[in-house]
């Protein structure tokens, strides 16, 4: 079993690095492979131009900044994980690009997330972490995805590099998280049923 990790932030080795380190720590211990993709900060944005929807490639066309090697590497996991630092108010420029495009790329058509295991967590200095969380779960949940949580919400308070650890209630949630993502993947695995057919929605735009 293997879980995928997208750090949003363009910052190496900061407080979203750290605290996907301790969810990581975590389910080495629950004997599952872990790997962070960082797309950093040129990522390019969605162009809307929908040539991966309509010739179903799974694919961006933008193809020279990685996004299309984490698609990879999502449709190949059992957990997504999505983690993005708060940048006023909301998710990282560079994390909504990503999200952008993967959700057109991978889900919109043959959904290739339905019934994997998702989870979110954010780092933030003071403000917008439940509007952050709230948005990388929005993906999930509108992707059929089984979400996990913790025993509160996955944001954790630092702003310079590394003064998330100091903030131990934040850290035992990640922790707990962790444990939750592996007992959930272990359930799945275990049970052995096959997921529901799931099929295309029946779109509807609002202006005739």
């Amino acid at each position: 079993m293997k879980v995928v990790a997208i750090n949003g932030s363009p910052r190496k080795g900061g407080n979203c690095a750290q605290m996907l380190e301790v969810l990581g720590g975590v389910l080495a211990q629950e004997g599952i492979e872990f790997e962070v993709c960082q797309p950093g900060a040129k990522v390019h944005p969605c162009m809307a131009c929908y040539h991966c929807l309509d010739h179903n490639t799974l694919r961006c066309v933008q193809a020279d900044d990685g996004v299309n090697e984490i698609i990879e590497k999502c449709i190949e996991a059992d957990a997504i994980v999505l983690a993005s630092p708060v940048y006023h108010g909301g998710i990282a420029g560079s994390m909504k690009c990503v999200m952008d495009r993967i959700m057109l790329a991978a889900c919109c058509g043959e959904n290739q997330f339905h019934h994997k295991v998702g989870a979110a967590l954010c780092t933030l200095r003071r403000s917008g972490g439940m509007e952050t969380y709230q948005q990388l779960l929005g993906l999930m949940d509108a992707m059929e995805m089984v979400l996990v949580t913790s025993d509160y919400w996955n944001a954790v308070h630092g702003a310079d590099i590394g003064e998330c650890k100091q903030d131990i209630e934040g850290v035992e949630v990640i922790e707990k998280l962790g444990r939750n993502i592996a007992w959930m993947l272990k359930v799945i695995d275990k049970a052995g049923i096959a997921p529901p057919e799931t099929h295309h929605r029946t779109m509807f735009n609002y202006i005739r």
